[in-house]
Order: structure tokens, then sequence, then C-alpha cells
């Protein structure tokens, strides 16, 4: 009878769980059994396995076997398990010595020639081995740029499972010609794995640009604010949005610009922290997502998904256990709705508890999952049905009950959630005519910069960064606006016009503005400019004419 065990990692959402693979051998009819809550593409490991030994030129034991993944009762798919199920049954039968990989975490698909291909969810998985204190990880070579994110981490990165039992044998490893190396073999069918049909355009993931993470601001190609004609106020409430973290939410007449300025949002955002990009990373990293060749995403990601988006492709889900949906892939990011009324009203009202929360639970038959989804929330829409009402040209042909139910579809709750509500004016003909460019996303990102550092240095040994992050309790009774500045907002909660919820919002609004004029606490000008924004009505005196 012969013995093994390795380790592999069980993916359940974005997070990762620690799975011990056990090989049995003992005298019998041939027969190969995997248990331990195995999903349909693990079951076909057993054939992949099998074919993936004997190409390697090794010896398929002829006894009972049986594969145990430990602990049973975690659901278990994908093919990341080939590996680890792979050496623990050549260890079984004395071809590997057991206590070489008895501490080896061991992530990879095998093809039938013993080929290993890469896997998805490279990143949680790595990182679930490294808090369980394993120090060693193997995985394919496409994967190892990912894994080696991981601090403390050795990672071996192998072509074959004949380069593996090689290594763990100490003996003379065999070189393996990589498939598509060079441009004459053509593209690299490995690196299929990598990638989920459909992913990047699909999901809206930067549209201008292909699949992956938004490019800082003023590489070539990238949006820039520059290119937008006149808005200057929305150009202030971007800027304003980015500085403090808020959720935006434009309304104008099509052409105006609404969709231009939600594409440069992510321009203006600071770039991810190493714990930020870490989380964005993994995420994009099981939705198969990720760009070959550039393992970290270090930039806010974009993601517009089409008004047609179920809520399973918005807040995640599925067949089986959820996967990310689209909110998690805009994690540090921008979900950017355009023509928000056209969405589902049970598709909007989803994106409630994410708002609040910074995460989404997504409850289904095989468990429940809990999915990171901080993001900044853009919504474009028109006045009405066909866009024209209230324009100086007028010519509107939608009713005044159309006009309100078209308007209604953003449910009072939802936009309670959005701190910057901007009425985006049709450009006029100065402006397209005489645009002689305004300022670039590098000159507005500098200044959000400031005001974030700013707002840093004043939450220094708090868990919070941003304006938006703070609580409004603690905002109310830790930090102060100057004496007097609250009356405006005060008087609108008397006359219903602003909840309690509204007026937190109104001050993160106004401590951002406060940030970016360089004011210490925010001022009356400051507070009426926040309030303007959220009621939409015009409170005289404001902060515009004190911001660049």
């Amino acid at each position: 009878m012969g013995f093994a065990r390795t380790c592999s990692v069980a993916l359940v959402g974005v997070e990762g769980v620690v799975v011990e693979v056990q090989a049995d051998l003992e005298p019998g009819v041939a027969a190969f059994a995997l248990v331990g809550l195995p999903d349909k593409s693990l079951v076909e490991s057993r054939d992949r396995v099998r074919a993936a030994i004997v190409n390697s030129g090794e010896t398929w034991p002829s006894k009972k076997l049986t594969v145990g993944l430990s602990p049973a009762s975690v659901p278990k798919g994908g093919s990341g398990f080939d590996l680890a199920v792979a050496c623990a049954v050549l260890a079984a039968n004395e071809r590997i010595a057991p206590p070489s990989i008895a501490d080896l975490m061991m992530i990879g698909e095998l093809g039938l020639d013993g080929r290993v291909r890469p896997v998805r969810g490279v990143l949680p998985a790595v990182l679930a081995a490294a808090d369980a204190g394993y120090r060693q990880v193997v995985v394919p070579e496409q994967n190892t740029a990912e894994a080696s994110l991981v601090p403390d981490v050795a990672v071996l990165g192998v072509r074959s499972l004949r380069q593996l039992v090689a290594v763990l044998n100490d003996e003379p490893v065999p070189m393996e010609e990589p498939d598509g190396a060079d441009a004459a073999r053509g593209p690299d069918p490995m690196l299929a794995g990598l990638k989920v049909p459909g992913g990047g355009m699909g999901t809206g993931l930067t549209p201008l640009l292909g699949a992956g993470p938004a490019p800082a601001a003023g590489a070539p190609g990238t949006p820039d604010l520059a290119d937008v004609a006149g808005q200057q106020v929305a150009r202030l409430a971007l800027e304003v949005a980015a500085a403090g973290g808020h959720h935006l939410y434009l309304k104008g007449p099509p052409g105006a610009g609404k969709t231009m300025l939600a594409e440069r949002l992510p321009g203006i955002l600071p770039r991810l922290t190493r714990q930020e990009s870490l989380e964005v990373t993994a995420v994009h990293s099981v939705a198969g997502i990720l760009p070959p060749g550039r393992p970290l995403v270090d930039t806010p990601p974009y993601c517009a998904p089409h008004h047609s988006a179920t809520m399973p492709s918005l807040v995640g889900g599925g067949s089986g256990l959820p996967r990310p949906g689209a909110v998690s892939l805009a994690h540090h990011g921008v979900l950017f709705l355009d023509e928000a009324p056209e969405f589902s009203g049970q598709v909007l009202d989803a994106l409630r508890q994410p708002l609040e929360s910074g995460y989404v639970v997504v409850a289904r038959a095989a468990g429940v999952m809990r999915l990171p989804a901080r993001f900044m929330l853009v919504l474009a829409a028109n006045p009405c049905p066909c866009g024209r009402w209230s324009t100086l040209a007028g010519g509107c042909d939608c009713s005044p009950t159309a006009v309100r139910r078209y308007q209604a579809r953003l449910s009072g709750p939802l936009l309670d959630r959005i701190d910057l509500r901007v009425d985006v004016a049709a450009v006029t003909r100065s402006d397209l005519i005489g645009h002689g460019g305004g300022e670039s996303s590098a000159v507005v990102a500098a200044r959000v910069a400031e005001a974030r550092a700013r707002a840093a240095a004043r939450y220094a040994g708090t868990p919070w960064r941003a304006n938006s992050d703070v609580p409004g309790h603690e905002m109310r009774t830790r930090w102060h606006v100057a004496p007097g500045a609250l009356h405006a907002a005060e008087r609108d909660m008397e006359r219903g016009l602003l909840t309690a919820r509204g007026l937190d919002r109104v001050l993160r609004v106004a401590w951002t503005l406060a940030d970016l004029a360089g004011h210490d606490r925010p001022t009356t000008s400051d507070i009426a400019q926040a309030l303007q924004w959220r009621t939409g009505v015009p409170r005289g005196a404001t902060a515009l004419a004190a911001l660049p």
C-alpha cells in the first residue's frame, strides 16, 4: 500500500481555501476514484492526469487508486488541481519521495502530453497559501510573474510534469521548448488558459483601450480631459469626485459630453496602493481578464457594462458558486452606467448595498459569497426619452407623464447614495469651435493628488484615507466645519429637502472642496456648493469661484 499527500487551493469567489490532496494505492482491481466534492471539470482530471503521466514517460499504477480532496465540505472546481493530483499519485507509487511534496503547494492544469497549462486565479490562491504558512509554490511558467507578487513565497514555474518530477528527484531537468516562443511559430496557445471568452471588451473594461486597467494620466492614447470642450461645472464635479472618491450623476442632453467625462475619470485618479493593486489583480485574475504580460494592476480599473446587463453580470452570480460581476471588476475603480434609466430597476437597486458597504454578498444554493465592490459609481442619463427636454432648441415630443416616468426609473434610495448630481448643459458653438483645449488630465490629477494627501494627513491613524470613506457620525463629531456654515443644510433638513444620509454626504463633499481649495475646514461657500450639487437648488455664492 502507498500513500502520499500534497496541497493545492480551491477558489471560493476571490478567496482561496487550502485543500489537501491525498492519494492512496491499494491492491485490487485497477480503478481511479476522485472524492471530495469535485465538480464536472475536476472529475475530468482523472483522464487528464492519467494521460499526462503516461505521456511523460512514467508508469501508471495498476492498483486501486483513491484521490481525496480535503476538506470535503468545500466545493472544488476547475483544472488547477491536476498538477497536485499527478504528483500525489506518483509519490504514492514511489516515483517521487512523499516527504518532498508534503509541504509543497501545487497549482496548474495538465495537458494530455504532460505540459503544464496556466490557470486563472493564481494570485488569490498563492495569497491563501501564504496565509496558511506555505512558503514554496509550484505554478505554470506563464503564471510565475503573477504568483511572485506575493512576498516571502518561493515560486517555481514549470513547463511540464517531466520537469517537475526531475526537480523533485534532484535529476537533470529536461529542456522543454515553449510553444509559440517566437513570431515564426505564431501565438502561444498556452495563454488561452488565462482568458475567459468574452472578457475585456465584452465586459466593458476600458472600452477605448481594450481589456485591462486604465493607464495613468498623460500616457499615450489615454483619454484626456483636454479633449472636453467647455463644461467647466461638470469638469469641476469630476475633479471633486476624484479627489474625494464620491459617486457622480451626470444628467444632460445627448452629445453634451457625459460619456467623455466619465471615460476620463480614471485618468485623474491616484494610482493604486500595493494592497489595492493586489485586491484588484486578484479579482481580475479570477474573472479571466488579467492582461497577459501585466501581472499587477496598478491603475484604477474602468468598467462600463451595457444597459442590457443582467443582475448576475452586474453584482456577481452564475450557476454554481458565484463569480465576480461588474461591481467587483470595478473594485477601487470606476463603474460607469451610461443611459442609466435604461437599466433594469432591479439591477440598479441591487447597487444600493455595495454603495454603502463596499462589498456584495451573493447567496446561491452552492454557498454564500462575499465579493469586494468598493467602486466609484458614475451614472449618465438624458433628461427624457428623446433627450431634448428643457434644451434651448426645444422640440421634445415626450409628454409630461413620459418624462416623469423616465426620470423615476432611478429610484430615490439609489439617488440618495449619489454625492454629486450635475446638470450637463449642451455644448455651445463658442465652446466647440473656439475650444483651445482645457486643462489636461495630468494637471487635474496633480491637484487631485494634493487634495488626497491633505485628506490622508487628516485621517492619519484611522482606517480611512478619503473623505467618502469616513462614516457620517465620525465626520460630524470629530471634524467640524466653520462656525455657522451648516445653517443652510439644517434648514434643508427641516424642510425635507435633505435626508440624514444626504447631510453626511454634503459634509464629505464640502471637505473635498476644502481640500482642493486648501482650506483648513469647509467654509459656508463649500457647504453651499455641496448643497447645490446635492439638491439642484442654486445657492448663490459657492466655492466655484475659489477653485482653479
